[in-house]
């Protein structure tokens, strides 16, 4: 029996009707790629996935790999390859003695697996954007709620269930197949096989959720940086301040204060912790702003990861082309501040944002392949709808994230990159050639399409 008699999924030969849709459909980004693979597979199931596999070695395919299609880039959309669509791949299981819950690779972070763990009790650090599968995100790191003080989300990953390069069904964590768990804590599309499943370990869920944000007028920005700067690295972990410079007129306001058009910087301060009083207290960390009584509006209060998730989605809305990059710094903000005013004041259309997202202080990460981070995260996302504009903002981004990456910069966030326009680094040098050892091993005909990138020599090297 041939490999292509054992699938049970939907199968798409380049040609085929229903071929296009099953190529970019559910890829977010509006800008959809123009390559083409040779055939996508929507598995049914893992065992679907292994079927999958074995029918790219009998074809000579190579493989790529989609869970919830919000690569910016679109990693998943390779020429002349097998596109495995992980997206039936979703199912939740928890066991109540351990406090692991077990997700297949296209649950919603957001939007499934948190309210699946909040009627037990428990939660996870997932994505701030909720639609996000949790396959590219764990496998890239996972920046998300209460990440300062949780860590990684990829940390709390206890095992997975991988397909190998050659087909085998395995479970990896740390006492078999160690490597290959190694090396999915972080290697993003790098990783030399395909997960159908995350075993993750959760945590009691917080006894209260509040937030602090503030409105303020481009013209305070320089101040609100150096404070934010100065702040950071004495501020509880459980404290997590970004920084948005956001052209949506859905800003907090005071009473007679009219928006001023254009583009306003919003401090979001969120924290989790174990009652109202203690949020409260421990938002008051941030301390006194430089430029209060200047605000436009400002907003404290409990919240959820339910409605934090419903503003994340209306920055982010569906059906529009996104340009996106990013930079770790470790810069002053002497220097990084004139060179987010350079970014924040061009932004020109009504969902265009970039963030200043405090990380600071870095702490030694656990033996891992995700390895890069700074004191401040910072990433762009311009959003338009004409693919005239495509290469005015492609080259807007992304030279205004390399003036930031060449000075105090240390690298990028897997998550918030596009290598066929930038390419950094997102792994440590040692780390990144401890995971190209394991891919040599374990997929050493190069089956898994790895990273998507405008010159291979050019990976991981820091600009």
């Amino acid at each position: 029996m041939s490999a292509a008699e054992t699938v049970r999924g939907r199968l798409f030969l380049r040609g085929e009707p229903g071929y296009e849709e099953a190529r970019v459909g559910r890829v977010f980004n509006a800008r959809k790629p123009d390559r083409c693979p040779a055939a996508v597979l929507e598995a049914a199931d893992a065992e679907d996935v292994v079927a999958g596999v074995r029918l790219a070695i009998e074809r000579g395919w190579r493989l790529s790999v989609r869970s919830g299609g919000h690569s910016w880039a679109a990693w998943s959309v390779r020429d002349e390859a097998l596109l495995l669509d992980l997206g039936a791949l979703r199912s939740l299981e928890y066991d109540d003695a351990t406090g692991i819950v077990s997700a297949g690779p296209a649950t919603m972070g957001a939007l499934e697996l948190a309210p699946f763990l909040a009627e037990r009790g428990r939660a996870f650090p997932g994505g701030h954007c909720a639609t996000v599968g949790i396959g590219g995100y764990l496998l890239q790191g996972g920046q998300g709620w209460n990440g300062r003080a949780k860590g990684w989300a990829c940390e709390s990953v206890v095992a997975v269930d991988v397909v190998t390069a050659d087909g085998e069904h395995v479970r990896a964590d740390a006492e078999q197949n160690s490597d290959l768990y190694w090396a999915a804590r972080g290697a993003g599309p790098g990783f030399p096989g395909v997960v159908t499943r995350f075993h993750l370990q959760t945590y009691p869920q917080p006894g209260a959720m509040w937030h602090d944000t503030w409105t303020f007028s481009l013209d305070d920005a320089e101040a609100v940086v150096h404070w934010l700067h100065d702040v950071l690295p004495s501020l509880d972990r459980r404290v997590e301040p970004v920084m948005a410079a956001t052209r949506l007129p859905d800003v907090p306001l005071y009473d007679g204060i009219e928006h001023p058009g254009g583009t306003v910087l919003l401090l979001h301060a969120t924290c989790m912790a174990d009652s109202d009083d203690e949020a409260r207290d421990l938002l008051g960390g941030l301390g006194e702003c430089p430029v209060a009584g200047r605000e436009l509006g400002r907003v404290t209060g409990p919240t959820t990861v339910a409605q934090e998730s419903v503003a994340q989605m209306d920055q982010n809305p569906d059906g529009y082309r996104y340009a996106v990059d990013c930079a770790w710094t470790n810069a002053s903000a002497d220097v990084l501040a004139p060179l987010l005013l350079d970014i924040w004041r061009e932004l020109d259309t009504e969902h265009s944002f970039s963030i200043w997202y405090g990380w600071a202080p870095t702490r030694e990460l656990p033996d891992m392949a995700f390895s890069i981070e700074g004191d401040v995260y910072v990433a762009t996302y311009l959003i338009y709808e004409d693919a005239a504009d495509d290469a005015r903002y492609r080259e807007r981004v992304h030279s205004r994230t390399a003036a930031i990456a060449r000075d105090g910069g240390v690298g990028v966030y897997l998550g918030d990159t596009d290598f066929t326009a930038r390419q950094d680094r997102f792994l440590a040098p040692e780390n990144y050639a401890r995971l190209e050892e394991i891919r040599d091993r374990r997929d050493p005909s190069g089956r898994i399409a790895g990273y998507l990138c405008a010159a291979k020599e050019g990976l991981n090297v820091h600009a």
